[in-house]
């Protein structure tokens, strides 16, 4: 073999090896260092404007459904207005104890949040069929969200996918959790939370 046929079989090497390390990268999940802890969910806090059962024990007539007001307050029979907005269910509950006492020997109550309208998340990035927020379910996961924003366009970055959280960001790569490689990935999401889809 001569001089320039073994210079040419080197390069041929080189290129081969380069191949193949940059196709490995690509094939290779990019997992993140760490995920975020689930959200609290026994510490949810009302805000405007939820919507809420309040459930008064062996008494139907002043239970059912209410809406959290533009004031923060809500409206139920003999307890009049309560101020709702800024407590957790417990807190609302007990409040609305105080206000039977008058009416209802012993009240229990009970609250619970039917539809959280006040937290919200954000699917933004040209990767997302349709940008926009969106209602937080108390168990939507970064794969939901991104369904319920008609999934990802054909040209969206899927291993490049991020979760922002405050000053915080954490990555989703959607090809590695389709494989099954990093399921804790698809993390439960958080009020506040957006996530960033790159085109």
């Amino acid at each position: 073999m001569n001089k320039v046929s073994e210079g040419i079989s080197w390069r041929m090497l080189l290129a081969s090896l380069v191949v193949v390390v940059l196709v490995g990268c690509e094939s290779a999940p990019v997992l993140p260092a760490r995920i975020p802890e689930d959200p609290p969910m026994d510490t949810y806090v009302i805000g405007i404007p939820d919507l809420l059962a309040v459930t008064v024990w062996g008494q139907p007539d002043l239970s059912g459904e209410v809406l959290v007001r533009r004031d923060g307050k809500i409206s139920l029979a003999l307890a009049g207005d309560v101020a709702a907005a800024g407590r957790t269910p417990e807190e609302l509950a007990r409040e609305i104890e105080k206000g039977l006492t008058r009416f209802v020997a012993e009240p229990r109550v009970n609250v619970a949040v039917v539809e959280m309208r006040s937290q919200v998340i954000s699917v933004i990035g040209g990767g997302i069929q349709k940008s926009g927020v969106l209602e937080l379910r108390s168990d939507m996961r970064v794969v939901d969200a991104i369904a319920e924003m008609g999934g990802l366009t054909p040209f969206a970055k899927k291993r490049q996918i991020r979760v922002l959280r405050g000053e915080e960001s954490y990555p989703f790569d959607y090809t590695a959790f389709m494989l099954g490689e990093a399921p804790q990935t698809n993390f439960l999401l958080a009020p506040g939370d957006t996530i960033v889809v790159p085109e």
